[in-house]
């Protein structure tokens, strides 16, 4: 958009009427220098032969080839690159083609006194080698979360604990709104809130944020 052989208007002018500054306009790119290009070249043959490495492995796999680098800067030339690792994440809410999806009751509910809505949701956390699950019962309104387990693996009966430690803590909430991940839906789980008293909502397919949004569950 420049025209430095313009024969009225000035390169000055030029870059005042395009809202650039002229030191914009004569800086020209350093580049990579040789030592990052060589870095970048070894971070994407490495990637072709483990695609699962993250910032912290493929910064060990260059200083075992005699580079003194940081995660850091490893992190900032992989995404330079466009590379990103490659790993199997868990589903955390699959559902259950013969339990039974109670209909959702939260939708313009007012929720505005203790112990109107309880929620809960699953959530995995990224270890060295695999994952863990965690669950978790939050009150609806204030956030506060009353009961949590870690397991290693996601089946129903951890999600069954945490939520019959949170009755016997706290009481029973009027309404307990999950997903429709089979832990929440299987009749065991639900067998506990009946006989507790307390109505059952389940979240639209595909509406996390639902639970969600208040749970701070998910993909966190």
């Amino acid at each position: 958009m420049i025209e430095p052989e313009h024969p009225r208007r000035s390169i000055a002018r030029q870059c005042e009427l395009v809202s650039i500054s002229p030191s914009g306009f004569y800086a020209r790119p350093a580049g990579e220098t040789p030592l990052t290009l060589e870095l970048m070249r070894l971070i994407d043959a490495q990637f072709l032969e483990t695609p699962w490495y993250g910032a912290r492995q493929t910064m060990r796999h260059l200083r075992r080839e005699g580079y003194v680098v940081g995660r850091k800067r490893v992190r900032r030339l992989k995404a330079t690159i466009g590379l990103a690792p490659i790993y199997q994440r868990p589903r955390t809410t699959v559902p259950h083609p013969g339990h039974r999806v109670h209909p959702y009751l939260l939708r313009n509910l007012v929720t505005d006194r203790p112990n109107q809505v309880w929620c809960a949701d699953i959530t995995y956390i990224p270890m060295r080698r695999g994952f863990l699950y965690l669950v978790a019962i939050m009150h609806w309104a204030t956030r506060k979360v009353l009961s949590w387990r870690v397991s290693n693996t996601s089946q129903a009966d951890f999600c069954i604990e945490v939520l019959e430690e949170a009755l016997r803590r706290f009481g029973r909430p009027d309404i307990f709104t999950t997903d429709q991940g089979s832990q929440f839906t299987s009749p065991r789980f639900t067998g506990v809130l009946q006989e507790a008293g307390v109505r059952i909502s389940t979240d639209g397919r595909g509406r996390w944020m639902d639970t969600c949004s208040s749970t701070g569950c998910g993909a966190a």
